[in-house]
């Protein structure tokens, strides 16, 4: 077991984990994170995507140990601490964004880096980032939408 300190969602975590443990799994097992959904395992649907020190990274590609030191953010880390929902989140409930829900928060954690991008979003980049993600219901035009309304209310959309 090897002894891993990193924060989540703002909380100081300190887990003792196996080396080949996944950092989804981690988030799942140890920490009880469960938002974060493990679809192909091959790094290739992105449901499992998390923030690790602000850029999105696939959480079954990356072991749990490489996570030491680092600052983690999961879906559970986006509503305020009394549950209210933030624009993006309520974006996509308002937009019907969420499909069947399991790779719901791979896109909000994807969807959320790039609305925090200092560039701005446009809608080739919006749907050149988003094509990374895979929804299983075919939901694509609802999930755009959603993210195209949060990014219009936050003040980052750019017309293309």
């Amino acid at each position: 077991m090897t002894e891993v300190r990193f924060t989540v969602n703002g909380t100081a975590q300190c887990v003792a984990v196996e080396p080949r443990l996944t950092l989804a799994d981690m988030l799942r097992e140890e920490c009880g994170l469960t938002g974060t959904h493990l679809g192909c395992e091959h790094g290739v649907c992105g449901a499992c995507t998390v923030l690790m020190d602000g850029l999105p990274v696939r959480a079954c590609l990356v072991f749990g140990v490489q996570a030491e030191g680092a600052d983690i953010r999961t879906v559970e880390g986006l509503a305020a601490a009394d549950g209210t929902l933030n624009v993006l989140q309520h974006a996509f409930q308002a937009q019907h964004g969420l499909q069947c829900g399991f790779c719901t928060p791979g896109f909000l954690m994807l969807a959320t880096w790039l609305l925090e991008q200092k560039e701005g979003v446009d809608e080739a980049r919006l749907r050149e980032v988003l094509a990374s993600n895979l929804c299983r219901c075919t939901g694509y035009q609802n999930i755009l939408a959603a993210v195209r309304v949060a990014a219009q209310e936050m003040g980052v959309w750019r017309e293309g």
